[in-house]
């Protein structure tokens, strides 16, 4: 079993509700960006696992819908099949 030693820092909040990640945090995760969910009385910061394709984000409304919006039934869709991907390879982590 891999053990993962918790570490817990107190981060102060800036005057415009912003705060740091330290940068070992950072480079531990190696997350270009984060996902915070709320969770009761607690919010939960982790690294958001993006699926990437030549370097951008998987849906680009210009690249890859000639501009337009997408409907709101297949964004959901597409967000429920991230969703269940993202919850497969929590569980072969843990």
């Amino acid at each position: 079993m891999l053990y993962m030693k918790t570490i817990e820092k107190i981060q102060k909040i800036t005057s415009k509700g912003q705060i740091t990640l330290p940068i070992a945090w950072r480079r531990f995760t190696k997350a270009e960006s984060i996902l915070v969910t709320t969770k009761g009385n607690a919010i939960e910061i982790v690294p958001a696992k993006f699926q990437k394709r030549g370097g951008s984000a998987i849906f680009d409304a210009i690249r890859d819908n000639k501009g337009e919006g997408i409907k709101i039934d297949d964004l959901l869709k597409i967000l429920q099949k991230l969703i269940k991907e993202d919850e497969q390879h929590r569980k072969t982590v843990a």
